[in-house]
């Protein structure tokens, strides 16, 4: 079974699956759970538009909502950079394949005693086939974590069969085991699914509505947007980054077998020229330039939609995709310092407004007695901007004139 999920330690994914016989006797085991997929979607899947463009989100101060991704095998260099960051919300993946290194996650867990944690705990095929292993590993983990982790999320892009599952019947067993031991025995604890990657809903319909005992405490989206270009761009005519947010929302809201608390568990877009870091073909990767603009919109437009709780980075460390390249020392790269500025200007607000007027995008935060601003647009464009307030770029620096707005957002420091 190891040799058939490969991991590609170069885009930190498994391989895509090179035995096409295997592939294919597995789907072929699974396509009587195509009919529910099916069924559910012509019900939901429509009832779910309709509702996503009358739901509002919940205002709120947003405590940790810029999060980030750190990974045990990019060293213990991390901590320093979470607090030079000044980020208190981060992401461990926790490979089941890798159970017998437990104790290193635990260790590594502590380095960062000063942040909250969401625990992703990866699937294998051997855990997803063998339920007693699943609920023996799933054991020592929450035994393990007890006292440090209190949020869970339970597997990880289940729409993508190189990450070892063949239908979304199959996750909701394998979470199903998670949560029976939840239940039972660590009932302090959240459990967070289904970690559909992409805009591809209809898996999200079918693990939202269905018949099994479940239910996620929060409901986590791998939510890339990255082949459409800029988040402000669309799919299928209507669906920007706002929207795919909205629909999931209405997801949510629908569901019995789900909160209606969203985390975007992992999002982010492939650097040019960082093959075979990049997890993607170079057609659709970017410049770093665009990567750390389209970073800060991306959270911009999760914040103003008032239905997110957090947004994960993914991740700190990582040639391919990363705020920080690796290859040669650790360079920070600009959207380091665009994350960074972001987390001192935006931690805690609550959202005042959000508009679009003639192309340009306006959001409104409140931070205690301070208000923030945010402006910028979506394209090549530049248009001169006059303001009386401070003016910050996106890494920080004041623009005392020659006020412009453009693709790189400018904060607004209201007196």
């Amino acid at each position: 079974m190891k040799n058939k999920f490969i991991w590609d330690d170069h885009s930190d994914q498994p391989c895509q699956l090179s035995d096409k016989v295997y592939k294919k006797t597995m789907k072929k085991r699974h396509r009587a759970a195509l009919l529910p997929l099916l069924l559910y979607n012509l019900c939901f899947f429509p009832l779910a538009l309709i509702v996503s463009f009358l739901l509002k989100g919940r205002r709120q101060r947003r405590e940790n909502f810029f999060a980030l991704c750190v990974n045990l095998d990019k060293g213990d260099q991390q901590s320093a950079l979470v607090d030079d960051l000044g980020c208190r919300a981060l992401q461990i993946r926790l490979p089941l394949a890798d159970i017998d290194n437990l104790t290193d996650y635990v260790a590594f867990r502590k380095k960062f005693s000063h942040c909250t944690v969401l625990l992703n705990i990866l699937q294998n095929r051997e855990n997803i086939e063998d339920k007693q292993l699943l609920i023996k590993n799933i054991r020592l983990i929450f035994t393990a974590f007890n006292d440090s982790v209190n949020t869970f999320q339970i597997g990880n892009a289940i729409n993508r069969t190189k990450w070892g599952f063949f239908s979304v019947d199959e996750y909701l067993d394998f979470y199903l085991q998670v949560q029976i031991i939840r239940d039972n025995e660590f009932p302090q604890l959240k459990l967070v699914g289904p970690a559909v990657i992409d805009y591809e809903y209809h898996f999200t319909v079918r693990a939202l509505f269905n018949r099994q005992a479940i239910k996620f405490d929060r409901l986590s989206a791998l939510l890339y947007v990255d082949r459409r270009g800029a988040p402000e761009n669309t799919q299928m005519g209507i669906f920007d980054t706002r929207r795919k947010i909205d629909f999931l929302y209405a997801l949510a809201v629908l569901s019995r077998k789900s909160s209606d608390k969203i985390l975007l568990t992992e999002a982010n877009w492939p650097l040019s020229n960082t093959a075979p870091w990049a997890p993607t073909s170079e057609s659709e990767c970017v410049s770093e330039a665009d990567y750390a603009n389209y970073l800060l919109r991306y959270y911009l437009l999760a914040l103003a939609s008032n239905k997110v709780e957090a947004v994960y980075w993914h991740q700190l460390i990582a040639p391919g995709y990363g705020l920080v390249d690796s290859r040669e020392g650790m360079r920070k790269r600009s959207a380091f310092y665009v994350f960074k500025t972001m987390l001192v200007q935006l931690q805690d607000v609550e959202v005042e407004s959000f508009n679009i007027v003639s192309g340009v995008y306006r959001l409104v935060c409140r931070r205690a007695d301070k208000i923030i601003e945010v402006v910028w647009l979506n394209g090549d464009q530049k248009q001169p901007f006059k303001t009386l307030h401070s003016v910050l770029n996106k890494i920080g620096e004041p623009v005392l004139k020659d006020v412009f707005i453009s693709q790189s957002p400018i904060y607004l420091l209201h007196d």
